[in-house]
């Protein structure tokens, strides 16, 4: 096994959680999908669009844990080049960059989301995937590029 991927197993639980502490904080002060976004979630498979909160920040958020907050930016799952992330049915959006690719595509997360049933089943198939193939060959984000709407 690889550095990389034995580093990032030992941070999952850490990962889940704060994961975890995202999505409720998108879920409370987030706003909910316009009918269009309604539309297009379902689109792209989601079956609870009405649960979908969309916080729109300056940043994407980054882990306070300094070990996690590394990996995640090695791994670049986290960073000045990415644009949105999504944690159950809590999305952010850095601000200056909605569009309707965008949004389907971390709608289409959503959807796996909910096959994977909650978070801490979701993520640690995800990282395993981004520490085995890294982020852009990883097939969960392959899947949801295919599903981009534009």
């Amino acid at each position: 096994m690889s550095e990389f991927k034995a580093a990032l197993q030992k941070v999952t639980p850490k990962a889940i959680a704060w994961a975890e502490a995202q999505s409720e904080l998108i879920t409370t002060h987030g706003v909910p999908l316009s009918v269009q976004g309604i539309a297009d979630a379902r689109a792209v498979g989601v079956a609870s669009p009405e649960n979908i909160r969309i916080a729109f920040v300056p940043s994407l958020p980054l882990p306070a844990d300094e070990e996690l907050r590394t990996i995640a930016l090695h791994a670049g799952l986290l960073g000045p080049d990415m644009t949105g992330l999504t944690l159950g049915h809590g999305i952010f959006i850095v601000q200056g960059h909605e569009n309707r690719q965008l949004f389907t595509h971390e709608f289409r997360h959503v959807f796996q989301y909910e096959q994977a049933g909650s978070i801490a089943t979701f993520l640690p198939v995800y990282l395993d995937q981004v520490a085995s193939v890294g982020y852009w060959d990883s097939p969960l984000e392959v899947d949801a590029r295919r599903h981009e709407l534009g």
